[in-house]
């Protein structure tokens, strides 16, 4: 799955990358904005604390659409209800982007995503040489920024990554 998260975009032009993206051959899932997500044909949607929650996006969304939340508190794994999965992070310390809050470690990483009982994505700070580490706290999937896109390869690394949480 890709998510498609571009912040400083307007809707409009969020919305042409989120349509020329929808034909890869991989669910894409838009950051924060189900109305872009829902235009684009998108898979889903991954929604933030400060979002329409999931549970009330789950009523007006078609069947099957995705929805995900992010985690990264007891008060934010209780408002996932509706979501299909959660993110959950900090779990290392990244400086891939400047507001991802408190690194929260492979044990809290683990009670939160017991807490949400929903599969959980890993985010924040993972690389090849921890991802392994996060999916034995219990991960579904691991969420990856520099793994790839600061990798001398980064088709080689993405691979790697994937095939490597498939197993």
């Amino acid at each position: 799955m890709i998510q498609l998260r571009l912040k400083q975009v307007d809707p409009r032009e969020l919305l042409v990358v989120a349509r020329a993206l929808v034909s890869l051959p991989v669910p894409i899932v838009v950051n924060d904005r189900a109305d872009v997500a829902l235009a684009a044909g998108a898979a889903g949607v991954h929604v933030g604390v400060g979002d329409v929650p999931a549970n009330a996006l789950r009523q007006i969304v078609p069947p099957g659409f995705i929805i995900g939340a992010s985690v990264g508190s007891d008060e934010e794994a209780a408002r996932a209800a509706g979501a299909d999965y959660v993110g959950i992070g900090p779990v290392f310390p990244t400086t891939a982007r400047a507001d991802t809050g408190v690194t929260l470690g492979l044990a809290e990483f683990a009670r939160l995503a017991a807490r949400a009982a929903l599969p959980a994505v890993a985010i924040g700070g993972i690389n090849s040489a921890n991802y392994r580490d996060a999916l034995g706290a219990g991960a579904s999937g691991v969420a990856v920024i520099r793994a790839i896109f600061a990798a001398a390869d980064p088709e080689r690394a993405a691979r790697e990554l994937s095939s490597a949480t498939e197993s």
